[in-house]
């Protein structure tokens, strides 16, 4: 058994297709299955369930491609070690980030991450929070921003900050030009929220269940900025993280934003790494440079203030 063959059975995991996979690891299609094949002969048991278009795994291949994931994330992991005993700053590091808080995050800390790691390559993936976390458990991220909690002992929490909500209504509802609101405020609301497996969802719906309020029925966003839009529409109203109320986001008459009495509702946001990295004193320095935001960043807007959509396709590249 080798590194080699490891990898090209890792490819075809992810990818349950000879020929993608065969291309992904830079080789013919019958090189890739003779090695997989030599793979299932030294183990003494079959991985794939082999069928003219469909590719699955066994049972035994399941534990095998988790199995392999995990050694070669260590031995990534060793050579990134021997990289950084060089060069401490110097290197790749993949970090994941979910999208209600990467594009509104980064225009704030990529400046700081540059000037302190000016050699660092620092590759972002932006995927739903379980996604991630199953990522980095695997070795294929280094980090993760997450919400807390993160309920895995493997991993390492770093606290970085708060963020607090507020509410984005339109300009003609009875919320908007109110004071700081409480909680109560919201019984009669019908919420707009996002899709299942967005971990913001999870958070707005712990809000409705401590304010009375529901869901709106018919209706699930993909993104922030399909709910500002139907809140731009008049159709509802929505729970905002304060990061994606704040510059570069643009202000327009079209949506009101009322801030909440304390303590308002808010989501804590962690940098997790898994214990057993090499990187872990790189990792944790890292996240110190990420938790020097500017002190009023946080600050919800005062009631009254004004947001628009926003584009975010111009978050800055790393």
């Amino acid at each position: 058994m080798n590194l080699r063959d490891l990898g090209y059975f890792i490819a075809l995991a992810d990818h349950l297709h000879f020929g993608r996979a065969a291309a992904a690891s830079f080789v013919s299609q019958p090189t890739l299955s003779t090695q997989i094949r030599k793979l299932e002969e030294e183990l003494g048991v079959a991985l794939v369930e082999r069928a003219p278009r469909n590719v699955m795994l066994t049972a035994a291949g399941r534990d095998v491609a988790a199995r392999a994931r995990r050694v070669m994330a260590e031995i990534e992991q060793m050579r990134e070690a021997a990289r950084r005993s060089q060069d401490p700053e110097a290197g790749k590091v993949a970090l994941g980030l979910f999208p209600t808080l990467g594009p509104y995050l980064l225009p704030h800390v990529v400046p700081a991450i540059r000037a302190r790691f000016p050699e660092l390559e620092l590759l972002l993936v932006e995927e739903k929070s379980d996604v991630l976390l199953e990522r980095l458990q695997q070795g294929r991220l280094d980090a993760a921003l997450l919400a807390l909690p993160v309920g895995d002992d493997q991993l390492h929490v770093e606290f970085l900050f708060e963020e607090p909500f507020v509410l984005a209504v339109p300009e003609t509802h009875p919320l908007a030009g109110r004071g700081p609101i409480a909680l109560d405020d919201l019984a009669d609301e019908r919420l707009l929220l996002l899709a299942d497996g967005h971990c913001l969802r999870d958070q707005a719906l712990d809000v409705c269940h401590l304010s009375g309020a529901g869901e709106k029925g018919g209706f699930q966003a993909t993104s922030l900025e399909t709910l500002r839009q139907m809140v731009a529409a008049n159709v509802g109203v929505t729970l905002l993280p304060t990061l994606a109320v704040k510059p570069p986001v643009a202000r327009s008459e079209s949506i009101e934003l009322v801030d909440f009495r304390a303590p308002a509702p808010s989501r804590r946001i962690a940098m997790v790494w898994r214990r057993s990295t090499a990187m872990g004193d790189f990792l944790g320095e890292l996240a110190q440079v990420m938790r020097r935001l500017p002190p009023d960043l946080l600050q919800p807007p005062a009631s009254g203030a004004v947001v628009a959509p926003v584009r975010l396709d111009n978050a800055p590249a790393v």
